[in-house]
């Protein structure tokens, strides 16, 4: 399962590799365009890090972080990323990220993309819940996860040290139940 790939009309997503550190660094290290991001890496080295250190070869092992890039068919273009948190004990939930490269923002690359991880999540995997975190002044990620049908549960104040601040904090979730009936209509 760790060198499995998923497809959409227009999108591969696949395992992050260590030959992605040069294409995430130049999306990632956009402090203004990931002002809501937690990591904001500052040189190729620390993304080669993250990969070989802080995201698991492992797909859905209890307690890590897999790392999914997004890659555009018709050009092969990096595109982005979606994180899985596999934090839950019992392993029946998980916490998701997305990260799009500004300049493939606003083409609905994040939806198709975060709609087949959700798909993949919950009818493969047999997640029963799936949550985002989000900072409250993050329209587009409120919007993109809206769109979705996932449902606010949570307004945490000042809740999360990120880049120096504290920030507010905003836990969007949607269950597998919720899911089905969303793709059903």
């Amino acid at each position: 399962m760790d060198n499995m790939e998923l497809r959409t009309k227009r999108l591969l997503l696949r395992p992050i590799h260590k030959k992605d550190a040069e294409s995430v660094f130049k999306y990632r290290s956009d402090s203004i365009a990931n002002r809501y991001q937690g990591w904001i890496p500052k040189t190729i080295d620390e993304v080669s890090d993250f990969i070989d250190n802080r995201v698991s070869s492992t797909m859905n092992l209890q307690g890590t972080w897999f790392q999914f890039v997004i890659i555009i068919n018709e050009s092969g273009e990096l595109a982005g990323d979606i994180g899985l948190h596999f934090y839950d004990p019992e392993n029946r939930q998980v916490e998701l990220g997305c990260t799009i490269d500004k300049k493939y923002q606003q083409r609905g690359f994040a939806t198709e993309a975060m709609t087949e991880i959700l798909n993949f999540l919950f009818g493969k995997l047999n997640k029963h819940r799936i949550i985002a975190s989000i900072d409250p002044e993050n329209i587009s990620s409120i919007k993109l996860v809206e769109k979705l049908v996932f449902r606010r549960e949570a307004y945490f104040k000042e809740s999360l040290f990120i880049n120096g601040t504290w920030t507010d904090d905003l836990i969007y979730a949607i269950l597998r139940k919720e899911w089905r009936e969303k793709s059903r209509n």
